[in-house]
């Protein structure tokens, strides 16, 4: 994975400042207390575990923090090795928890309570917060050696060299996936196994709770809107759609065609009407004109739904980079917008002239 230098950066990414002018500008001096190292263990907890259920089903979002700082695994010495993690409770606990019975320094930096791969891609999980970090914890004293673990996923946010060259402390990826951590420990080294980012079934499942909850209450309000227009019908398809985007999608991901998740969606939505559109040609009894138009307004507007939807997971898959995410956007929203600003036309045509029969 290519490091990248971090661009929210509060020094120029040229810049020629040494490490002591770098602690001066954050505001660190001579004089700084040192913080508290806190304890930790390895055992997830109800609360832990229910902190995480809270966290997949978007239940106060951006709460589920840790503080930062430094926190002690075990009973680690100075030659015990120290791991970087964001202060996102599901990343801390998922580190933590893959290290039961080593002894350790775990240094917590600040990502907003976001997690690894995305804060990596936000700038959060970055060099200038690792060196900060770094610094202001006292790193220097607590270890004889000059080594951090940083989880490989965090590497496009992380300027390695830079990171050496105004902490004094070498950069050193680990593998993937935190559970095996214990295995690389033993001669710090990654096989390439360790190395290969995976998006299982399982890891798909887990995100579309979250992204479900978020578009309850816009599917809620337009189910009923067309339920009033049109009928049960029309309000079961666009609950349909919501879920397709949001559950089905996901799981689905590795099977459907192309390649960009926007088109991956768009052509999930055709499916996702197909049989709709069959049962609405086939059991209707509006005119022709009213047909075609109800038709128009499903293949178009369903299509663009779920597109839209797909360009959520751009962000949390490894389908695509972050140069991909910023292109899918340009490219294809636009295109989503048209279809969809199209489609609720149709509708709109329909609804007054079924408004005016009715006068």
């Amino acid at each position: 994975m290519d490091n990248t230098r971090d661009t929210s950066s509060c020094c120029p990414p040229d810049s020629k400042a040494d490490t002591g002018q770098f602690i001066q500008m954050i505001g660190l001096g001579k004089s700084s207390p040192a913080p508290e190292i806190r304890k930790t263990t390895s055992l997830i907890t109800f609360n832990n575990r229910l902190d995480h259920f809270l966290a997949r089903w978007g239940v106060s979002r951006m709460g589920h923090k840790v503080e930062p700082g430094i926190y002690k695994l075990g009973n680690p010495d100075a030659d015990s090795p120290v791991f970087v993690s964001a202060n996102y409770t599901l990343s801390f606990d998922a580190l933590r928890s893959s290290l039961a019975g080593i002894n350790g320094y775990i240094l917590v930096i600040d990502t907003k309570g976001i997690n690894v791969w995305c804060a990596a891609g936000k700038g959060t999980f970055g060099t200038d917060e690792i060196v900060y970090r770094v610094r202001w914890s006292g790193l220097a004293k607590l270890v004889n050696h000059r080594n951090i673990i940083l989880p490989q996923l965090g590497a496009p946010g992380v300027s390695a060299h830079e990171i050496k060259r105004r902490s004094g402390f070498k950069v050193e990826y680990g593998p993937v996936r935190a559970n095996d951590l214990p295995e690389y420990l033993k001669n710090h080294a990654s096989t390439p196994e360790m190395r290969r980012v995976r998006f299982s079934f399982r890891d798909r499942l887990v995100l579309t709770p979250i992204e479900f909850i978020h578009v309850i209450k816009p599917t809620l309000i337009a189910a009923i809107i067309l339920y009033l227009l049109s009928g049960p019908f029309a309000a079961l398809l666009a609950i349909v759609t919501a879920l397709a985007g949001t559950v089905l999608f996901p799981v689905l991901l590795p099977y459907l065609p192309a390649q960009d998740l926007s088109i991956k969606g768009i052509v999930f939505g055709w499916v996702i009407a197909l049989p709709f559109g069959i049962i609405l040609a086939v059991n209707t009894n509006m005119t022709l004109w009213k047909e075609i138009l109800s038709l128009m307004a499903m293949f178009l507007i369903v299509p663009a739904v779920t597109g839209y939807l797909a360009l959520n997971f751009t962000g949390c898959t490894t389908y695509t980079s972050r140069t991909g995410v910023k292109k899918e956007i340009f490219r294809y929203v636009p295109y989503m917008a048209l279809k969809a600003g199209t489609g609720l036309l149709c509708l709109l045509i329909l609804a007054i002239v079924n408004l005016k029969e009715m006068i």
